[in-house]
């Protein structure tokens, strides 16, 4: 595999935006999102990627500097707060230099596979870069990124001194980027042996595609929950549900579970999950079960089973606001269902990635399926990111875990 051409030249202009009160208090906050309700006034028509310099409505005070993008629900992404600056090398250099400051002492042993760049988190809204070893994959959510690409390539590649950089586009970048040079899975610098990749997290190996897995080629923000689970499954029967690739399994497995269960709808998913499995020593039985995870749940429970641990970790259910209360009654039915499958004394970890419910609405509504059954559970432990992902806005932290311990039948 070979790296592609570069970029044809663009040239962002500046657009200058006054703010409502709305949008000042935003940025005063130093929230990385501005809607359309916070736009007062704009002097031109933006178009992905102009320079937004945001001015206050009273006395025309520049309080920050942002990057357009017209298309999205959120219209300027924060990049700079309190005065005006360029977005020249120097401003991209010193941000991506943060973030692997920010990550140093992580860097240095639990992982070889991490997050680099955390998009809002790390003053670049929209954008991600993880680490697999020598290789990075840059993985790019809003078309106001087209302008700087060339550039934050080249910064990435001295910087990092990486081998390899794969591109990998958010849906929404898809949709509107038909006719970009570089297209989805496309080595953009360096070169691969191998489109899959091995790498580690706390001594234990894996497999991941960078080219065509999810993400970014695996969900490397649930690492510290896949090492705590690990720790609790020895001995224990595991049920991993909506298992993908066998992140959660793998450390069961290792971590001494007498028998792990793999739940997930894609049939390609589970034999990725049972190649990671033979990549780690173990003596535990791995079985999957393919099909539609609420169905197989209840089947189970009819046929009267339960396990030691119960991992449940479903997609995203709340891609909009829309969809909120529909994404709440799923945990609803998981928990109650997850509930019934656990044996006396043993763990039940529930898990929501939906930014739209926030971490008090996903316990309650576990909660509620708890109580719908009369099931008594309690909440010893909550989890979310590991340390490479850092928070910096109350929407950056859509991870969470419980860990439920069962309490009698």
């Amino acid at each position: 595999m070979e790296h592609t051409k570069d970029l044809p030249q663009y040239n962002p202009q500046t657009v200058a935006v006054k703010l409502t009160p709305v949008g000042e208090r935003s940025v005063r906050m130093e929230h990385p999102w501005l809607f359309s309700n916070s736009l007062k006034k704009l002097n031109k028509t933006p178009g992905p990627g102009d320079v937004a310099v945001l001015f206050d409505h009273r006395d025309n005070r520049v309080m920050g500097v942002g990057l357009m993008d017209p298309e999205s629900a959120i219209r300027i992404k924060m990049l700079h707060y309190g005065s005006g600056v360029t977005l020249d090398g120097g401003f991209f250099r010193r941000k991506i230099e943060n973030a692997l400051t920010r990550r140093e002492g992580f860097r240095k042993g639990i992982a070889t596979a991490y997050r680099l760049i955390f998009g809002e988190n790390d003053g670049l809204p929209g954008l991600i870069v993880d680490q697999y070893n020598d290789a990075l994959v840059l993985k790019v959510y809003s078309l106001m990124w087209i302008p700087y690409l060339q550039l934050l390539r080249a910064l990435l590649i001295e910087i990092t001194q990486c081998e390899a950089i794969v591109f990998r586009m958010g849906r929404q970048f898809a949709k509107g980027a038909k006719d970009f040079p570089w297209t989805d899975g496309m080595l953009i610098f360096g070169a691969l042996d191998n489109e899959s990749v091995l790498f580690q997290e706390h001594g234990i190996t894996f497999s991941a595609n960078l080219v065509h897995g999810h993400k970014t080629g695996f969900f490397l923000d649930h690492r510290a929950n896949r090492h705590r689970v690990g720790q609790l499954a020895k001995g224990r029967t595991v049920l991993d549900v909506f298992s993908y690739a066998g992140g959660f399994s793998v450390h069961c497995l290792v971590g001494g579970a007498k028998e792990v269960t793999a739940i997930d709808i894609s049939e390609q998913a589970l034999l990725q999950a049972k190649s990671n499995a033979d990549l780690n020593p173990h003596k535990g039985i791995f079985k999957t079960m393919a099909g539609d995870a609420f169905e197989i749940l209840k089947d189970l429970i009819k046929a009267g089973q339960q396990f030691g641990l119960v991992v449940i970790d479903p997609p995203s259910f709340a891609k909009s606001a829309a969809e909120k209360e529909r994404a709440l009654k799923k945990y609803e039915v998981l928990s109650a269902l997850g509930a019934q499958l656990v044996a006396p004394s043993g763990w039940l970890v529930l898990a929501s990635c939906s930014s739209r419910v926030n971490i008090d609405e996903f316990y309650e509504a576990n909660q509620i399926g708890f109580d719908k059954i009369k099931a008594k559970l309690m909440l010893k432990e909550t989890h979310g990111h590991d340390e490479d992902h850092p928070i910096s806005f109350p929407e950056g932290a859509y991870l969470k875990c419980g860990y439920y311990k069962k309490v009698g039948a």
